[in-house]
């Protein structure tokens, strides 16, 4: 059985999805494969189930803290299922509501794998997909004026730490543990790898964070993440960076013994279970690209332009598996600019120095456009002001001063280069410097804004202003 549609997506997460809602928007139809749940990785494995057990994680630190608010608390108790409970709600709520986006928007789903194919008898053209059911359904052909591949992620694995589920971890397995362990350790010091380690740390497990290279966060500013070590060492993590595991065995089926070394000297460390989150490698296994003129570049993404073609033209490709910032809110941008692209409708290319990142971690670290190294390796003449959040009162009214927020300007064209925050709330804090990069605003600007009071966003302005040596609240 085959069928005729405008747009065909492969891949129903955050890309995929908000491609087809855009799409039907347009008054183009559509047709959306996936072969687990509609919203990918972000609803069911990674965004929202993480940032729902930080939040618990980040409640029950308050909880324990409570007395430096004058409130008094006996014997806390931690139930470690109901957190995981709780996380199913989260999830399960926000995926009723995207089934009925998806039939809202009378958007076509089509529950199995997807296989692209090439020139045949259904279409002149490759990208002709074949969804195969389960069960003795025979495969559905869509064929699409346009295609979309949306496919995602999996997780990395070392060929040294392949994982069992039960002592060596992907953040999936993570996801679905029954009982916090007393200790794990916890393989690379990128986003997946702090947010676990904050988190199970903020839940009593005792945490060792190892990172290959010579600071946590390798591709944020040095100075957020020089910061982001000592506060996590001072929350009780052991931060090992320069470290690589060389060895590792399973102890009387109880416990993972780890060989560790920097390259100087070699140590040996025991714990209950070993997360590995070294990053994550395009889906593409098996969806039939080899049947297109499609190509990948060293690394295993696929090739775009920058409407996101591929070298099939009427096939695009968008999110985690063309690479670059591996972000939800980058694929669904993606994916609107390109249907956008499909129908006549781009106007302006999105430069993609505006994203912001962020790490939901305690302290939380958010970010936006040039880090200093990378402003100074440009030759640019930039100015760099740092202002801590100790000289805001909403901080100290919150109960967390610490931490800063840093910008980065450039002195010739008074451009906003970048600002990098870490501290309280900082994720939310972000979208505002976002936004004044996408309009061009200067610093200045920003400090002519007014900001309530009290509030955390006085950060952002108290820093612009001293960017014009105009600080108010700091020196």
């Amino acid at each position: 059985m085959s069928e005729n549609y405008d747009l065909v997506i492969l891949g129903g997460g955050m890309g995929g999805y908000i491609a087809a809602i855009r799409a039907r928007q347009l008054g183009l139809s559509v047709a959306l494969v996936e072969k687990e749940l509609i919203g990918g990785t972000c609803l069911h494995k990674g965004c929202i189930p993480t940032k729902t057990l930080l939040k618990s994680a980040s409640f029950y630190q308050d909880v324990l803290n409570s007395q430096q608010y004058g409130i008094e608390t006996s014997n806390p108790v931690l139930h470690f299922a109901k957190i995981q409970a709780r996380k199913e709600d989260v999830v399960n709520q926000l995926y009723r509501g995207l089934q009925h986006l998806m039939k809202h928007n009378k958007i076509n789903i089509f529950n199995g794998y997807g296989r692209l194919l090439g020139p045949s008898i259904f279409s002149p053209m490759a990208g002709a997909i074949s969804v195969e059911h389960e069960g003795e359904q025979e495969n559905t052909i869509l064929i699409g004026k346009h295609v979309l591949l949306a496919t995602g992620t999996v997780a990395n694995q070392l060929d040294l730490l392949p994982f069992d589920g039960k002592f060596i971890l992907s953040s999936d397995d993570a996801l679905r543990l029954e009982k916090l362990p007393e200790s794990i350790a916890i393989i690379g010091g990128g986003v997946i790898g702090v947010e676990w380690a904050s988190m199970l740390n903020d839940f009593g497990v005792n945490v060792t964070l190892i990172e290959n290279q010579t600071q946590l966060l390798p591709s944020f500013d040095q100075e957020i993440a020089k910061q982001l070590a000592k506060d996590l060492k001072t929350k009780g993590i052991n931060v090992l960076t320069n470290n690589t595991v060389i060895n590792h065995r399973i102890i009387s089926n109880q416990a993972v013994e780890l060989e560790l070394t920097d390259k100087k000297e070699k140590q040996t460390i025991i714990t209950d279970q070993v997360l590995v989150a070294i990053g994550r490698s395009a889906n593409l296994a098996d969806i039939g690209i080899s049947n297109t003129s499609i190509t990948t570049d060293s690394a295993g993404f696929i090739d775009v332009n920058k409407y996101y073609q591929t070298k099939e033209d009427h096939i695009y490709a968008v999110g985690d598996c063309i690479g670059g910032e591996q972000l939800a809110h980058v694929a669904a941008h993606e994916g609107k600019l390109a249907v956008e692209h499909m129908v006549g409708q781009l106007d302006k290319f999105q430069q993609q120095a505006f994203v912001p990142s962020c790490v939901y971690s305690q302290p939380e670290v958010a970010t936006v456009g040039l880090s200093e190294a990378e402003a100074s390796d440009q030759g640019l003449n930039i100015k760099v002001k740092k202002l801590p959040f100790s000289a805001i009162g909403k901080a100290l009214v919150n109960g967390d001063n610490s931490g800063f927020v840093k910008m980065i300007i450039d002195q010739d064209t008074k451009d906003l280069l970048g600002v990098h925050m870490i501290g309280n709330q900082v994720t939310e804090l972000i979208a505002e410097t976002s936004l004044a990069m996408l309009l061009d605003a200067t610093a200045a600007e920003i400090g002519y804004s007014i900001h309530p009071h009290p509030s955390l966003s006085e950060a952002i302005q108290e820093v612009a202003l001293a960017i014009d040596d105009q600080p108010v609240h700091s020196l």
